[in-house]
């Protein structure tokens, strides 16, 4: 593996070893909390503040993830020889400096505390990540909601997810304050607990299909509608294949490298 290979690695790893663990200890947390506020229970006067914590790491932890994923997408397409970066090194690192304008949103709207700054902040890093995703080197699957691949694009998913933990993160003392916002705050997250799962599905699915750096030519050479590969194509009847497993059909799709 090269490095832009292990780079890739980078964002379904920080989603394994620790968004899926602090949201596994948020829903506790939040449940303890629902428990102690409404009597059910006798629980530390602490576990509303640990919940809420709890909360901005996971949404922190989900930001970071996505701009790892967002910036692979560009650098791999950079270092393709094959595929021209459209706008060369001046676009790269406009690119670049939005993602690191999304994250300093991001540290920002941990430490502000009036509402509007909250809101602001927070509307700022959710947009500089929907204006990276809109880029061409970022695979949706599809754009067009009103079609069934829109539904199952692993970016679009994980682009309404953020936004919701991005607005809990933000309306945090208001949630704190108004059973109305409570109420909104539980919906919301049953919203963001389905597309976790989704996340975790379409993920996994979209791994599948990234190749490694070096066997992109080869790849891409395959035609995606019928599944099969030229190479395979030419290979004699009950030749060896290329590698153990390969029957000449691949799972994948078109050049573009997908964004978890």
């Amino acid at each position: 593996m090269t490095p832009i290979d292990w780079f890739a690695l980078l964002h379904p790893v920080l989603a394994v070893l620790f968004v899926y663990p602090v949201v596994g200890a948020t829903v506790r947390l939040g449940l303890l909390a629902r428990e102690r506020r409404l009597g059910l229970s006798r629980q530390p006067l602490t576990v509303p503040q640990e919940h809420a914590d709890h909360g901005r790491w996971l949404a922190g932890g989900v930001v970071v993830a996505v701009l790892i994923a967002l910036v692979y997408s560009f650098l791999s397409r950079w270092f393709d020889p094959g595929t021209p970066f459209v706008g060369g090194q001046g676009r790269l690192a406009l690119l670049v400096l939005a993602a690191l304008g999304s994250l300093l949103a991001l540290l920002a709207l941990w430490r502000v505390r009036r509402p509007a700054l909250r809101a602001s902040f927070a509307l700022l890093t959710w947009a500089g990540l929907l204006g990276l995703g809109s880029q061409p080197e970022i695979w949706r699957v599809s754009d067009n909601p009103f079609s069934g691949a829109f539904w199952s694009s692993h970016y679009w998913s994980g682009a309404l997810l953020t936004g919701l933990l991005l607005l809990a993160m933000a309306s945090r003392p208001e949630i704190q304050r108004s059973p109305r916002m409570r109420r909104l705050h539980v919906s919301a997250n049953m919203l963001a607990a389905v597309l976790l799962a989704v996340q975790a599905i379409t993920g996994t699915r979209d791994l599948l299909e990234i190749p490694l750096s070096w066997q992109k030519p080869a790849i891409y050479a395959c035609d995606f509608n019928a599944r099969r590969c030229p190479q395979a194509q030419a290979q004699a009847p009950g030749a060896a294949a290329g590698a153990p497993g390969f029957d000449g059909r691949v799972r994948g799709r078109r050049a573009a490298a997908p964004v978890v």
